[in-house]
């Protein structure tokens, strides 16, 4: 009865390590699909200029009962990210460390565009018509789908 088999501390450090290097592999994915997705030439500024009106048209896009239930999750899950303290890229990298909320934001509103349209996110857009441009710019909706 007493001879089921025991797990050493040795298995228990090859599973720690395996769980970090998967964390450590994934991170590094994350790093490289920021890299391919980031916007070129110099928009952070003008991101930060209209930052307060996106943060709204998120709100307003994740509340809007008549988009679909998979684009408000995203918006919903692309607040959350936007909320949290830590960033997973520091910002002590360059340019990407400050730079990823705006990216991964970028990324967010073009899959939102492709499901709902860009008149649905045209409709909640608090902000001047400048300012939607410079969104339209930003997220990359001004140039056709890959």
């Amino acid at each position: 009865m007493g001879d089921a088999p025991r797990v050493t501390g040795s298995v228990w450090w090859d599973l720690l390590l395996g769980i970090g290097i998967a964390v450590l592999v994934t991170w590094l994915a994350l790093v490289v699909a920021l890299i391919a997705m980031r916007p070129s030439g110099p928009v952070l500024r003008e991101a930060l200029r209209i930052l307060p009106d996106v943060l709204r048209l998120l709100r307003r896009l994740a509340a809007d009962r008549s988009l679909p239930r998979g684009v408000r999750i995203r918006l919903w899950l692309l607040l959350a990210y936007l909320a949290m303290p830590i960033d997973p890229i520091p910002d002590f990298i360059p340019v990407l460390g400050y730079a990823d909320d705006a990216i991964v934001a970028a990324a967010v509103l073009r899959s939102v565009v492709r499901r709902a349209g860009l008149d649905a996110v045209r409709a909640h857009w608090p902000g001047t018509d400048d300012g939607f441009a410079a969104v339209v710019r930003l997220a990359g909706l001004d140039r056709p789908a890959r």
